[in-house]
């Protein structure tokens, strides 16, 4: 996977490809779906949600520039799998998803990977974690109909939010927090779920 789906495509942060390498990403996937665990796709994993392709995982995560020190926020937990990769690259991470039992899966599944310490939390991700901003990075797993002006808000200066924004056509957006108020960095085509809630499009 790391090779000729990271490496081969533009992937070259070599903490990332690390940290993909170390994450079971078979501990996220459905008993049933074990045997496609390391394929180039999206799998569903209950509740109309799915494990992000392991590509775009790694896209956030490189667009995100983490140097270990950072305290991180994962928007959509899912199954969990985005936040252990990200805990491989930085200091702290907390993970909030929408629905419980989603939730109780990635809870689980962080424990049995050996991912403890990351925070697991019920609740509307697209107004994030007041209590425990600022962030120096934000990263989201679902596709917003705009900017997260309350994600925006939770970033450190010079925080960084990757956020697939749109409806249908998406693309991938890194904004960087700056003086100067939100700087998209840069962005590519991506397809995600849709992200519910009060700043998000609507369940």
């Amino acid at each position: 996977m790391v090779q000729t789906q990271l490496r081969e495509r533009d992937i070259d942060d070599e903490r990332v490809l690390a940290a993909m390498e170390r994450v079971p990403r078979q501990l996220f996937v459905p008993l049933d779906l074990r045997d496609r665990a390391y394929e180039d796709a999206a799998l569903p994993i209950g509740a109309g949600q799915t494990i992000s392709q392991p590509y775009m995982v790694a896209r956030i995560c490189e667009a995100l520039s983490l140097t270990g020190r950072e305290r991180v926020l994962d928007v959509g937990s899912g199954s969990g799998y985005q936040a252990a990769v990200l805990s491989e690259l930085a200091a702290e991470v907390d993970t909030i998803e929408r629905i419980p039992e989603l939730a109780d899966l990635a809870r689980a599944n962080l424990a049995a990977a050996g991912y403890e310490r990351v925070r697991v939390h019920v609740g509307d991700g697209t107004r994030g974690l007041p209590e425990r901003a600022p962030f120096g990075a934000i990263a989201v797993a679902a596709a917003a109909p705009g900017l997260p002006q309350t994600l925006y808000d939770q970033l450190e200066p010079r925080g960084r939010l990757v956020v697939p924004v749109g409806r249908g056509l998406q693309r991938l957006e890194l904004i960087v927090r700056s003086p100067e108020g939100p700087a998209v960095v840069r962005s590519v085509p991506c397809r995600f779920v849709p992200l519910v809630g009060e700043e998000g499009f609507s369940g």
